[in-house]
């Protein structure tokens, strides 16, 4: 996909197969060179849930979504400045740590917030990541 917006233009960020088309919401949006991302589930192309019970299968999970979300807005993830990691169980914070150290290791760091929630979308969730990128 190739996105060449103006600067004010809203484009709208998807992928084949879409996730999010049937629940009426983007996967992303871009605006100039800049990506905002709808918050990225532990789900595969067709929906279901992937890893249940396993907060770093899901977290990778949400995370390779995030990065096909990005990457078809002509960005990735070592361009995202603001991440917001919604959990259901704070505890888990030691292993988002190491993958956020294996996936996002470029300087500075990105900003984010890790926020616990009594639940998500779907009872099975764990988590859910939504970001900021640029485009270069």
């Amino acid at each position: 996909m190739s996105v060449t917006p103006s600067a004010a233009e809203r484009v709208r960020v998807s992928a084949e197969p879409d996730w999010y088309e049937s629940a009426g919401i983007s996967l992303g949006i871009r605006v100039g060179n800049l990506v905002f991302t709808s918050g990225q589930a532990p789900i595969d192309a067709q929906g279901a849930t992937v890893g249940a019970g396993d907060f770093e299968a899901q977290a990778r999970q949400a995370l390779a979504n995030l990065s096909t979300v990005l990457t078809n807005a002509g960005s990735s993830l070592a361009d995202v400045i603001k991440a917001t990691v919604f959990v259901t169980d704070i505890a888990r914070q030691d292993i988002f740590a190491k993958l956020r150290t294996e996936l996002f290791p470029n300087e500075p760091h990105l900003a984010e917030s890790f926020v616990e929630v009594s639940s998500l979308a779907d009872p099975e969730w764990m988590i859910e990541i939504e970001a900021i990128s640029l485009v270069r």
